[in-house]
């Protein structure tokens, strides 16, 4: 199956040429023929690294009228990192066709420059949700002539709070054709706007966790005492070389206190988290995609949307709180079919975390001892 045969424009296909994306995932091959055809809802449950960027993005930008300047599309996400990467991408599948604007708007930067920003020719505007009403209420936007609006990563925007400001944005559509809602899960919350905001007979399209775990990571535990566990990621890390990667902690306190240990051990890193403002958070990210730094220490919300290619391992320094985070953190190597390392570092009592992992995620780990 081709994204010709799935019926994407060609000048968009040529876009996905350049990035070497050839051959349509599980979800776009389901979910792209239902959106390119006429107005309908659907919920999409998929994980991160499915590809469901290009499953709804190449279909709303062939909904687009390039030469109609008012603002036809909406994508709401849950962090700033994961909306400049959605704008990022659509930037991408347009190289080749007319003009398409998109032009991404989050909290931490100065809303005045978004204000300009919008004033401008915008065709698709993607937001985090609260950012977005202000720029409503302070009249530097206009969503009268909006579409379609897509909801991604909607359970993770209901986990941060933002089930009010759902509400009100959805609301003030008047003239929306379309609502896809993507969701790795479906908690009450979910099912409630599925309920009051999309139409009953919205289609239903779901990925089988099977066919989103990806096969080329190898998902590895080093069970080590926590007061030792510094010492086996140093030791790991050398063993690693030059090859880049990601650690994730817990908190925003950990990822700070870990990136000073590994600086002060002459390891090449930096740390993104949610205390960063938002153009210190650029700086890392430039660094780190830049190779500049070798290694970046994040929390799991400051990663969304990270997509960094040729990292070679993520090791879990604590563990996190959600199997869906497990898979979101283990997906940010192994990308563009190469191979990775997931790697958690655990204490006695974590291994049935693992053995949770193993039955409902479906995937194998084996267990690495440590190096004399």
């Amino acid at each position: 199956m081709s994204f010709e045969k799935l019926g994407i424009d060609k000048k968009f296909i040529l876009g996905l040429h350049d990035m070497k994306i050839e051959t349509p995932t599980e979800i776009q091959k389901k979910i792209i023929p239902l959106l390119i055809g006429d107005p309908v809802d659907i919920i999409g449950q998929a994980e991160t690294g499915t590809g469901k960027t290009a499953a709804f993005g190449l279909p709303l930008l062939s909904r687009v009228d390039s030469n109609d300047y008012s603002v036809q599309g909406l994508i709401l996400c849950p962090t700033r990192e994961l909306g400049k990467q959605v704008a990022k991408q659509l930037f991408k599948y347009t190289k080749y066709s007319d003009k398409i604007f998109t032009e991404a708007v989050y909290g931490g930067e100065y809303i005045e420059r978004q204000m300009s920003a919008l004033s401008r020719p915008t065709h698709i505007v993607v937001a985090t949700p609260g950012r977005l009403i202000d720029l409503v209420e302070k009249k530097a936007v206009d969503l009268s002539w909006v579409k379609t609006v897509i909801l991604d990563e909607a359970d993770e925007m209901l986990s941060m709070g933002f089930k009010k400001q759902l509400d009100t944005i959805l609301n003030f559509l008047p003239n929306v054709e379309c609502k896809w809602l993507f969701s790795a899960t479906m908690p009450n919350g979910i099912k409630e706007i599925i309920s009051t905001h999309l139409s009953p007979d919205a289609e239903y399209i779901k990925v089988n966790q099977d066919n989103f775990v990806n096969k080329k990571i190898k998902h590895q535990y080093l069970i080590c005492d926590d007061n030792n566990k510094l010492n086996i990621l140093l030791q790991f890390l050398k063993t690693e070389h030059k090859n880049r990667g990601i650690i994730f902690c817990k908190t925003k306190a950990a990822t700070k206190k870990l990136a000073k240990q590994l600086i002060a051990k002459n390891v090449s890193t930096d740390a993104i988290h949610g205390d960063l403002l938002q153009k210190e958070r650029d700086k890392v990210m430039r660094a780190f995609k830049g190779e500049k730094i070798q290694i970046l220490v994040s929390t799991d919300v400051a990663a969304r949307g990270i997509d960094v290619e040729g990292l070679s391992y993520v090791v879990h320094y604590q563990l996190p709180e959600s199997n869906e985070y497990y898979l979101h953190r283990s997906g940010r190597t192994a990308r563009a079919g190469k191979e990775g390392v997931s790697l958690a570092l655990i204490n006695q009592s974590e291994v049935r975390t693992i053995r949770n992992y193993e039955r409902t995620l479906r995937i194998g780990f084996k267990q690495v001892r440590e190096r004399d």
